[in-house]
């Protein structure tokens, strides 16, 4: 009886030995992909001001495409951004950009209604619109984002449900996320999905704190 006593805590001791790094790894903090830095930018906020990647520097934000008018996804990503910016509310060093790709439509003065309709008090939040080709060349181009106009699609626009995030030195950054036996980057996240809008403000604190 000792014997199988003595063999049983061998047993328990070596998967402890075994078992300890991989409850720290799994406990330490992630570590954030890098990707390309956002290309410069000026656009016209809600309130008829220009804002630039000055506005943002030494802050980190969350970056969406959107249109008011969007009868499809847009109600749903503007929940998932009001939910990030009640967590980060009051936090000097956090911001939030909305684009949209409606610009002709989009006018400040939209811009600013729908803020005030959908419950927007972050200071740092701001609707931005501007010239049409300078929009959707810095979401295709310059964030690799999809959007364009389609007369078939609901609204008559297409776009992404992502989000992406931006440190303070203005580069996208990300996680990787586990599937199966694999971890697997991704570069943005969904904003419809409630688990990946959990990582995005994981993330966030991640690099206030950095």
């Amino acid at each position: 009886m000792k014997k199988t006593y003595i063999g049983i805590a061998f047993i328990v001791l070596v998967f402890g030995i075994w078992a300890v790094p991989k409850i720290v790894d799994r406990l330490s903090p992630t570590t954030l992909l890098k990707f390309e830095k956002v290309p410069d930018f000026k656009f016209t906020n809600q309130n008829s001001k220009e804002v630039s990647n000055e506005n943002f520097k030494n802050k980190v934000y969350v970056v969406e495409f959107f249109f008011t008018s969007c009868p499809t996804i847009c109600p749903k990503m503007h929940i998932s951004m009001l939910k990030i910016q009640d967590e980060f509310y009051g936090n000097p060093n956090f911001g939030m950009a909305s684009i949209t790709i409606d610009p002709k439509r989009d006018t400040p003065e939209t811009l600013k209604k729908y803020a005030d309709k959908h419950n927007v008090t972050l200071k740092n939040w701001q609707f931005l619109t501007g010239d049409k080709d300078v929009i959707y060349d810095f979401a295709n181009i310059g964030f690799k984002l999809y959007a364009g106009e389609n007369e078939e699609a609901e609204g008559g626009f297409e776009h992404s449900g992502l989000f992406a995030l931006v440190d303070k030195n203005g580069f996208i950054r990300s996680r990787t996320v586990t599937s199966g036996e694999f971890e697997n980057p991704i570069k943005f996240y969904d904003g419809l999905d409630a688990e990946q809008v959990q990582m995005l403000k994981e993330d966030i604190t991640i690099l206030l704190n950095e």
